[in-house]
């Protein structure tokens, strides 16, 4: 049986031979097999432009290219980005998610940073709840962990297509108890979760502190593991570095297997690079992957963006797959880490879903002492990540700069005094911010 990743590619090739490269490139790029039974096929396109160009020019060929695949005459559909979601939901009710299909374990690049996650998470598809549970994957953003989790989705539905699985985010999850409490639907909340024979959850940091978030999830996982179902989860830090996590929660996650991804080394960079660009129908010279890989080193999407951003301007533009103008290209891709600082925006931003404080009260007048707090927090960390002014802070927050002066110096004191909850919370919060740059 072929996956729908090489189907796609073989109909890509098809369309190669039968249409120019711009066409190709424009409508194509971005669109994938969303959805595949025996009698159709659902294509995904990225705008209600490249569909209306697909049904009407292109549906033909995609018949043709998987009849000569597969023998098999399938009926084809598109489905755009903005009916993505009622798409996904007629799916969840006939008892079959999807998960996207460009996150294989095929298209994984393994390299030293990341082997040993990536044999765990297939250890899991081949004895589910009996290898390692629960699975804790943990490493900063952009690393490949979200790939590894819907990997572990789709070839799980490959080989058990009974199974009920699950995928959300933490903050997904937080939402949707939060919906159910206030529309007394728990029953149903929990049926979802407490039925699954796999639960993947991403970002599984963002719980911490949230204490009817942690209970349900406790639960869940306790009726999970003593069904024997498989548990997944991904953090951007090891269980002992969530400061704010319940202990009788930490202790279950280090109960099961943890592993880490890290940076990529140059192998693995090049590597990366060059699956991408073959993805991409690119035939990149060895100098310029070498000078991509030197040059960008901080995470896998940079690097692809790198080579999306190169395919780009020679398409589009015309430009010479060459040294000088590559460099020229992604040269804003590959400044110094110093100068990648985070926004006031995303300082707010991320303290006030940390302290579960709507923004807008943050930069409020409101003095109570759950909002007053984190918005001296946030004062304290745009100060302290970005340098800028007192006056420029104030602005953010509708005060005077003597108000910032007084809030900051309120934090530094707390810090100088070693408080334990202060400095954990300062910690997890950069971290979040950092995960987010």
């Amino acid at each position: 049986m072929y996956s729908n990743a090489y189907i796609w590619a073989k109909v890509i090739a098809y369309l190669d031979e039968r249409m120019t490269p711009g066409i190709v490139s424009t409508f194509f790029d971005q669109s994938y097999i969303l959805d595949k039974t025996d009698q159709s096929l659902t294509v995904y396109a990225p705008s209600e432009f490249c569909k209306t160009f697909i049904e009407r020019r292109c549906l033909g060929y995609i018949k043709d290219a998987v009849r000569e695949l597969t023998d098999q005459d399938l009926e084809i559909s598109v489905v755009c980005e903005e009916e993505l979601a009622d798409f996904q939901k007629s799916r969840e009710r006939s008892g079959k998610p999807r998960f996207n299909p460009q996150f294989t374990f095929d298209s994984f690049v393994v390299g030293k940073s990341n082997r040993f996650a990536y044999n765990a998470a297939l250890a899991v598809t081949d004895k589910p709840a009996t290898a390692y549970n629960p699975l804790f994957i943990h490493g900063p953003s952009g690393l490949g962990k979200t790939h590894l989790l819907y990997a572990i989705a789709n070839r799980m539905q490959e080989n058990y297509p009974d199974f009920n699985i699950v995928y959300i985010s933490s903050e997904q999850f937080t939402n949707e108890l939060i919906i159910a409490l206030r529309e007394h639907r728990n029953v149903e909340f929990r049926k979802k979760y407490r039925n699954a024979d796999l639960l993947l959850m991403d970002d599984i940091q963002f719980i911490g502190g949230k204490t009817s978030t942690e209970e349900e999830f406790f639960h869940t996982f306790n009726e999970l593991f003593e069904g024997r179902k498989q548990i997944v989860v991904t953090s951007d830090r090891p269980p002992s570095e969530i400061s704010l996590l319940a202990e009788r929660l930490r202790t279950r996650f280090e109960g099961g297997l943890i592993c880490d991804v890290t940076l990529p080394d140059y192998e693995t960079r090049m590597a990366i690079i060059q699956k991408k660009a073959n993805t991409l129908g690119m035939d990149l010279p060895n100098d310029i992957c070498d000078h991509i890989a030197q040059n960008i080193t901080n995470n896998i999407r940079s690097l692809e963006g790198a080579v999306n951003i190169i395919k780009a301007y020679h398409e589009l533009n015309g430009m010479p797959l060459d040294l000088p103008n590559v460099s020229r290209a992604i040269k804003d891709m590959y400044m110094d880490a110093s100068h990648n600082l985070p926004t006031p925006a995303l300082i707010i931003g991320e303290v006030s879903r940390f302290y579960s404080v709507e923004e807008h009260l943050l930069r409020g007048r409101l003095k109570s002492n759950n909002i007053v707090m984190p918005r001296q927090i946030a004062m304290y960390l745009i100060r302290d990540l970005t340098h800028q002014s007192y006056k420029n802070i104030g602005r953010e927050f509708g005060r005077d700069h003597t108000t910032v002066i007084s809030s900051l110096q309120k934090v530094e004191a707390l810090i100088a005094k070693g408080d334990k909850e202060t400095l954990d919370n300062l910690r997890d919060i950069t971290a979040n911010i950092n995960s987010k740059l």
